[in-house]
């Protein structure tokens, strides 16, 4: 079985160079707006981008897009100092291969070195389960749009953590997924029934567990949103949470042992491995 991924020295500096770029260029826009004498939230309205998409610019987190930048340089009245930047950032861009958000690198990471994997999955189906016409249904979708060229690295990058599911050695995995994620079609029902597919295919794995928490169940131990526990190799666990696109690990031991006490909670009221196949095949039967 093929191992987990590295990242080549050349592809480190590439994003380190692209990194402290945007973040330079964060500065700019952050001072430019702070001398406009506008918050985040004003400048976002005014240039359609919401309060924490500017802060995430500023602080280098996101990638500044080339009509941002103009839209800034001319609201701001800077002359062009911003406009002209689009093209370094578009060449920073390209050299470093983009392939994750900024705001999710720290986490593919610390996945991708994991033993263990726990995810509870209450709106959307874990990346590292989702075919490539279910990817691409969801970054088609997404608002505001994708351009085209994002929407083929964002799905290229999902497909391409799927092999910490089978590289050796290989992490311990559980998933535990709402029923209603299973019930809406996404992308049509040819792209569900290649899911249900999917989803059988990686509950056969001897090193995952898939449970299905069914939807009449009376009472729930978690309805506070979709998380994840991961243990690095020789390090505590952590847990992630991420909700539109806004995303925290949280690292703190007591509320690590909430996480995890929660997860417990919800894999016992949730159907078994067995049971939670057979929801699965009967799911792909009417199809």
């Amino acid at each position: 079985m093929a191992g987990r991924p590295e990242t080549s020295d050349g592809e480190s500096e590439g994003t380190e160079e692209a990194s402290d770029l945007f973040r330079a260029v964060g500065r700019q826009i952050k001072t430019a707006r702070e001398r406009a004498g506008l918050s985040q939230k004003e400048l976002g309205q005014r240039v359609g981008y919401g309060e924490e998409q500017i802060s995430s610019v500023e602080r280098g987190r996101r990638t500044p897009q080339p009509e941002f930048l103009t839209a800034v340089d001319d609201l701001l009245g800077c002359g062009g100092l911003l406009a002209v930047t689009a093209e370094d950032v578009e060449r920073a861009k390209s050299r470093r291969r983009v392939r994750h958000p900024e705001w999710f690198r720290d986490y593919a990471r610390l996945e991708a070195e994991a033993v263990e994997l726990h995810y509870y999955a209450a709106l959307a189906l874990p990346g590292l389960l989702q075919t490539q016409g279910h990817a691409q249904a969801v970054f088609t979708s997404r608002r505001p749009l994708l351009d085209e060229e994002t929407i083929e690295q964002r799905v290229a990058a999902r497909l391409a953590r799927q092999g910490i599911l089978t590289g050796w050695p290989p992490p311990l995995v559980t998933f535990t997924i709402e029923e209603s994620v299973l019930q809406r079609p996404t992308g049509g029902s040819r792209v569900q029934g290649e899911q249900m597919q999917r989803l059988r295919q990686v509950a056969s794995l001897r090193n995952v567990e898939l449970q299905i928490m069914p939807t009449d169940r009376e009472d729930h131990p978690s309805l506070g949103g979709p998380f994840t526990l991961l243990t690095p190799k020789g390090k505590p666990q952590v847990g992630y949470v991420e909700v539109q696109n806004v995303s925290r690990l949280v690292t703190d031991p007591e509320e690590v042992r909430m996480l995890a006490a929660r997860y417990g909670s919800i894999r016992a009221q949730a159907l078994t491995p067995n049971e939670s196949l057979a929801l699965i095949e009967k799911l792909l039967g009417d199809q």
